[in-house]
């Protein structure tokens, strides 16, 4: 198996009023083309920092990155940018989309971004695998947040992206909602053979992944 993420020696430094605060410790792992990862730990642990540097997010104060076997901090912002494009699809506990677009246009967007000419098609077909062509011409506010998410999961998978980055991804449903978003999310993971990166607090969605990277204060304890 290939490896399509490596962290190496990654960590993160911030200034909290005039004191260094350590926020990642030299975190190293390696994920293989395929695999499902969950990220657990505490509030404050780190797990979302470290996703955002696993992403190119964000910048790290030591360590590097390798997506795909291209460093990612070699790139500038742009580089990084064009990457995850070709690369990355992101589910965020927020939804993260467009109050003026409808679900379509939503699910659309990352296809008409990158110069495809059938993003119309595309998203259609996207939104019909999690179950909502029937909201298709609906804006955001008139969805429940369960379908925000839905939709929010048929934008990540719609440009068929090698790996996909969820942070917290039901920490905004009820737990039924969120067991459907789940069982979803991994059904069109598994689907499409795309390598899962899932930032998590939730003991049992991260038993759904095949490993887990448990942090503490910043540092891989298991």
């Amino acid at each position: 198996m290939a490896a399509i993420v490596q962290s190496i020696g990654l960590s993160k430094q911030v200034l909290s009023g005039d004191q260094p605060l350590t926020i990642l410790h030299e975190v190293s792992f390696t994920v293989n083309a395929g695999e499902s990862l969950a990220i657990l730990g505490a509030s404050g642990s780190g797990k979302s920092t470290l996703l955002g540097l696993l992403a190119g997010l964000d910048v790290p104060s030591g360590g590097s990155v390798l997506l795909n076997s291209v460093d990612l901090f070699a790139l500038d912002e742009d580089g990084r940018a064009r990457l995850r494009g070709e690369l990355a699809g992101f589910v965020f506990q927020s939804f993260q989309l467009l109050p003026s677009l409808n679900a379509l246009e939503n699910v659309m967007l990352p296809l008409e971004l990158g110069g495809a000419n059938d993003a119309r098609e595309r998203a259609a077909e996207s939104l019909c695998q999690v179950g909502l062509s029937e909201r298709a011409h609906h804006l955001p506010k008139h969805l429940s947040g369960g379908e925000q998410q839905r939709v929010a999961l048929a934008r990540a998978f719609v440009t068929r992206p090698k790996i996909l980055f969820a942070d917290e991804p039901t920490g905004n449903l009820d737990a039924a909602t969120g067991a459907q978003i789940i069982e979803l999310m991994l059904e069109l993971n598994r689907a499409q053979g795309t390598t899962l990166i899932l930032v998590t607090h939730d003991e049992a969605l991260a038993k759904q992944c095949g490993r887990q990277l448990r942090l503490e204060a910043g540092r891989v304890v298991s």
